[in-house]
């Protein structure tokens, strides 16, 4: 009998495709679960992830909708860029959106640093969106916002690309952390992240992700105003034990809305909270998405029987 959990076996015997699209240049792979015409969902990892972090998340809600994890570029198996900006980004998970057919109005869910792409797509695209889950990422305050970005200016340290080279694979895996840590993770779901995360190198074995990233990347003190100005349906989902710094200002993210802001938090689970718990994560994000599904729903019933009346009177 086998001791890994039952949603490990699961998420990984559920068929998947992978895909890829050009943006500016760069080819940007992403994975895809569920029939398309279904609603669609586009999950954005942090920084230094990949699109397996959501590995066990999306098949449980491809029964529902059609599920899409990117790689961002400079990270897992799409291309590096020179320099990186959020509009690149935002355009990134568009282009994935098109291409893996996810259909009108896609919902957006933003895992850390992708909670800040996820803003820069909503600030791009707005109103073609159905919505925005940010899952363990806030808006600071103005007068509260480090900047995280910007590392070469910011450190005054020189940029480049050299990442530490292992001479083995076991010694590259044996390396593997997320940060910030956490406990409790399955040593399973350690390995299966950090297996997609590495690639062969001369010498050895190394990290996929692009460590010049953050180097001219400016994340921007407008985070706030980008929120501010968002139309379509935001939502949060954090982790009750989170020490992630980013994911501090719920009450300041409510208060913009005007008190209105569904908020999830996942009892139990820290900063990567969906190998911590992920069928509560599946299972609240796929309610929340199924509930703003039927408001906009509602919302096209009203608006026709609108149109025919005054087309009738």
């Amino acid at each position: 009998m086998s001791d890994l959990p039952f949603w490990f076996e699961r998420a990984l015997a559920t068929p998947s495709q992978r895909g890829e699209v050009n943006v500016e240049g760069a080819n940007i792979v992403y994975e895809s679960w569920g029939d398309v015409g279904k609603p669609g969902i586009v999950f954005i990892h942090g920084s230094n992830a990949h699109l397996e972090w959501w590995r066990f998340t999306a098949p449980l809600l491809a029964d529902e909708f059609r599920c899409v994890a990117i790689d961002l570029s400079g990270n897992g198996d799409s291309d590096w860029r020179e320099r990186y900006t959020g509009e690149l980004f935002a355009q990134e998970v568009w282009a994935v959106c098109e291409a893996a057919k996810l259909g009108p109005r896609p919902y957006v869910v933003g895992h850390s640093f992708g909670g800040w792409v996820a803003l820069e797509v909503g600030h791009h695209f707005d109103q073609q969106l159905g919505g925005i889950l940010f899952m363990d990422f806030t808006t600071a305050p103005p007068e509260e916002f480090l900047e995280w970005g910007m590392r070469a200016e910011r450190e005054g340290v020189e940029p480049g690309r050299k990442l530490r080279v292992y001479e083995n694979k076991a010694t590259a895996l044996g390396r593997f952390r997320f940060i910030p840590e956490q406990p409790g993770v399955h040593p399973a779901v350690l390995r299966h992240m950090a297996e997609y995360g590495l690639k062969q190198v001369e010498g050895g074995w190394t990290w996929k992700f692009d460590p010049a990233l953050f180097d001219y990347l400016a994340m921007g003190e407008d985070q706030r105003d980008k929120y501010a100005a968002l139309t379509c349906k935001t939502g949060l989902m954090l982790g009750e034990k989170s020490e992630d710094e980013g994911a501090y200002y719920a009450e300041h993210m409510r208060e913009i809305t005007g008190g209105y802001l569904p908020t999830i938090t996942v009892p139990g689970t820290y900063h990567h909270l969906m190998f911590d718990q992920p069928v509560a994560v599946s299972m609240a994000t796929k309610l929340l998405l199924l509930a703003w599904l039927r408001e906009d729903h509602e919302t096209d019933i009203r608006k026709s029987l609108d149109k025919t009346l005054s087309e009738g009177c």
